[in-house]
Parts: C-alpha cells; structure tokens; sequence
C-alpha cells in the first residue's frame, strides 16, 4: 500500500471540510513517514527482494512504527498535535488522528506477516501483496471512490474540483513511478529513508496548495 493511503484522507476531508487537507495528507501517511525517518537513523530496519511478489520491501523491524499499539499512539498524538497548534476543532481533529490509525489497517489487509499486535509480539498480515494485480485494483479503486466524495464536497462547498482532480493525478502517477522504478536488493539504506521521506513531504506541501487555490469566483 502506497498512494491507497491518500484514500483515508481525501475519505476524512469530505466528512470534515474544516481539516486542512495537508494535515490529512501527512496524517494518512505519519506512520511512514516516522518509519522512513527511523530507518535514516537506524531504529527500524529493512531490506529489498526483487524476487518477491508485489512489493519488494521485507520489512524487518518497525515495532516503534507499525505495531498496534504504536499506530494508535501516533494517532492519539496527532490528535492532540494538531488540537493544541493549528486549533483546529476536537471533531477535526479527532479526524486528523482516525486518518492517522488509518494506515495500520490499510497495512493490515496487504502486508505480508510484519505488523506487530504488541511490540515484540505476534506479527499479523493479510498478504494482498503477494497478488499484485487485485493489490493494485484496490489501491486505486480506494483512490477513485474517495477522490469523487472529496471532490463532490468541494463542489458542495464552492471550490474548484480541479486543484483535486489534479492532486489525485499526480498520485496515481507517482504510484505507477514506484512500480516502475525497483529498489536494489539488499538491506534499505539511509539514503533510500531520504528520497521516502522527501517523497512523502512534497506530497503534503502539493496537497496543502488544494486548500489554498481552487475557491470559485463570483
């Protein structure tokens, strides 16, 4: 799961309008983007099989990241973040930290067995990975039926469906450019964590131009 994670949150910005949709966009991807900072520094560990259906990733070590109980603590966390900083509204932000949970259950139904119920404990995963094609419908089919709610509620709201349609183009590019582009084999480097993270911060800067462009005028 890639760019299906953008599915929790363009799901989250029609439900709630007063979410600014970079915090949904960073919220929907948190648990990732922690990871990819962990494995700049080394606290979680990962490697890369071309051979393996699907996603390549064997993903080591990431109690800190995508256990159970870490997933929800990031959430709670974001909560309370964007609540205390941005003073956004408890509903929208009670929003913002679902969207954040959102990932572990995503990661649920197509990880292969790496998702930890307790850190150090039992590892859980549905494996939808291993069938690339019914993978890759659900991704974008999440993709296509959240993105038509968000932008009807744009429309619903006033704005311009097109900063959105256009946001959820670049995505589905930017997921056939990962399929394309395989990681070499062997353990995932620092500089691997680098181009992830930067990758999923362009998106949040790109995702928060669709709150600042896009009102229609009279």
């Amino acid at each position: 799961m890639f760019v299906g994670h953008y599915a929790a949150a363009f799901a989250a910005k029609a439900i709630e309008p007063k979410a600014p949709m970079w915090t949904l966009a960073a919220a929907a991807q948190l648990v990732d983007i922690g990871w990819s900072a962990f494995i700049i520094a080394g606290v979680e560990r990962a490697s890369v099989d071309p051979s393996l259906p699907g996603s390549s990733l064997i993903l080591e070590h990431m109690p800190w990241t995508h256990s159970l109980p870490m997933a929800i603590a990031w959430g709670v966390g974001a909560a309370l973040l964007v609540k205390l900083l941005l003073r956004l509204p408890t509903w929208a932000s009670i929003v913002v930290g679902l969207t954040v949970f959102s990932h572990w259950l995503l990661d649920l139904l197509v990880h292969r067995p790496d998702l930890e119920l307790w850190i150090g404990g039992e590892k859980v995963g549905f494996g939808l990975w291993n069938y690339p094609v019914p993978e890759q419908a659900v991704e974008i089919g999440l993709i296509a039926i959240t993105g038509a709610a968000w932008v009807a509620s744009r429309k619903t709201l006033g704005r311009l469906a097109w900063p959105a349609i256009a946001f959820i183009g670049f995505l589905v590019a930017l997921q056939i450019v990962a399929m394309l582009s395989p990681q070499p084999a062997g353990p995932l480097e620092a500089q691997s964590g680098v181009m992830i993270l930067a990758i999923y911060l362009i998106v949040v800067a790109l995702a928060a131009l669709t709150d600042s462009h896009g009102k229609r005028t009279i």
